[in-house]
């Protein structure tokens, strides 16, 4: 298992995994690729589980696995090696759009589509009425902060607000998962630390679990538990 520590000061033992409780559960997970005549090892043996209300930071340097580790967890991408189940969410195929929500470094925000258009988007994928879309993009919005721009396009936002956008977009569903591949990545420290107060209140008193991998160390701080990833391997993970 990695070693999860409750930060700042506190470490304690990682959760341990729980196949018939966790969202995401993953057993000695690996992915390697073919990248011409080399094979290139993205992610060796990954053992763990996220738990509904889990707040999870995965730090590491750049190449170290995180995005992979996501990507699996998300169910865009399929391991070569180990079980990666969703005990509660169901198959996998069955994940998206509305039981795991992706938010990626770049909003990802379609262009001809208002602000309020693009969070009622995965709702109305998802199957959900226009009336039931429209009311949950408004709320999501609300809760981040941004009614005032619902109807604007892309195109006029700032990147901050962008980002808050596809945060929207995330929570307008009420997914039980949010995954977070470097949201902030692209932000200055203060936009980032906004953010992310904005993004913690709205979770505040849900029991939707985040795993946010982030280079920001002051917004790692601020989560319940640390992953760490080096060169493939969840630090400390064991067989």
């Amino acid at each position: 298992m990695p070693n999860a520590m409750t930060l700042p000061n506190t470490e304690r033992a990682a959760r341990p995994p729980m196949p018939q409780a966790a969202l995401v559960d993953a057993q000695g997970v690996g992915r390697d690729y073919q990248r011409g005549a080399t094979r290139v090892v993205a992610l060796i043996d990954a053992t763990c589980a996220v738990a509904p209300g889990d707040r999870i930071a995965l730090v590491g340097r750049s190449g170290s696995g995180k995005s992979t580790l996501l990507h699996l967890m998300g169910g865009l991408d399929t391991p070569t090696s180990g079980a990666l189940t969703w005990p509660v969410l169901g198959p996998r195929a069955t994940l998206r759009p509305t039981k795991v929500a992706l938010v990626f470094q770049m909003p990802s925000l379609l262009p001809p589509l208002t602000v309020v258009e693009n969070v009622e988007l995965p709702l109305l994928l998802g199957r959900a009425d226009a009336t039931t879309a429209r009311a949950a993009a408004l709320d999501a919005l609300m809760r981040m902060e941004l009614t005032s721009i619902a109807d604007k396009l892309p195109e006029e936002l700032s990147g901050g607000q962008a980002q808050r956008v596809a945060l929207a977009r995330a929570l307008a569903y009420h997914p039980p998962l949010i995954l977070a591949d470097e949201p902030t990545g692209q932000l200055d420290h203060p936009t980032a630390q906004h953010l992310f107060d904005v993004l913690l209140a709205a979770l505040n008193g849900t029991d939707s679990a985040l795993v946010i991998a982030t280079h920001d160390l002051a917004i790692a701080e601020r989560m319940n538990t640390l992953w760490r990833m080096r060169h493939g391997r969840l630090a400390g993970a064991t067989a």
